[in-house]
Order: C-alpha cells, then sequence, then structure tokens
C-alpha cells in the first residue's frame, strides 16, 4: 500500500517510491540518503507529530512534518 512517510504508523517499514518538493526540500532529503529504493522504518513520532524518526540505510535520521510530507513509500505488510 502507498502512502505518504508522514502517514505511516509507528512501527511500519516500507521501501521509498518517490520524493516530491521544491529543489531545496528535495535536495536535502537526497543528501540524507532518502531516495528511491531505500528501505525506511518508522521508529517514533514527537508527542505532536513533528519530527519523525527514522531508522535508513543503517543509521537514524529525523524529519520534520513537512519533509515527510514529501515522500512517498510503498509500505511492506
Amino acid at each position: 500500500m502507498k502512502k505518504k512517510l508522514s502517514e505511516m504508523n509507528i512501527g511500519e517499514s516500507g521501501v521509498v517510491v518517490s520524493v516530491q518538493g521544491d529543489g531545496m526540500i528535495r535536495r536535502r532529503l537526497f543528501d540524507m540518503g532518502v531516495t528511491p529504493g531505500a528501505d525506511v522504518y518508522l521508529r517514533k513520532r514527537a508527542p505532536l507529530g513533528d519530527p519523525y524518526e527514522l531508522t535508513l540505510r543503517g543509521y537514524e535520521l529525523t524529519l520534520r512534518r513537512n519533509e515527510a510530507e514529501q515522500v512517498s513509500v510503498e509500505v511492506k505488510e
């Protein structure tokens, strides 16, 4: 099932399908390793929903909600 990274539930994992956004946000996500084909696991979300803590490419990454909304993920069942 395809959804935005910001819509994932804690404990879900998936594969990055695409990254939208304007030049700076998209480039920043690519520089951090958020690229199509990368496995991603949502570890935690702050109580107010921002930021998100992910495991990606063997390291932990924290993203803001507006960044997570730019990433489409194919969630593993």
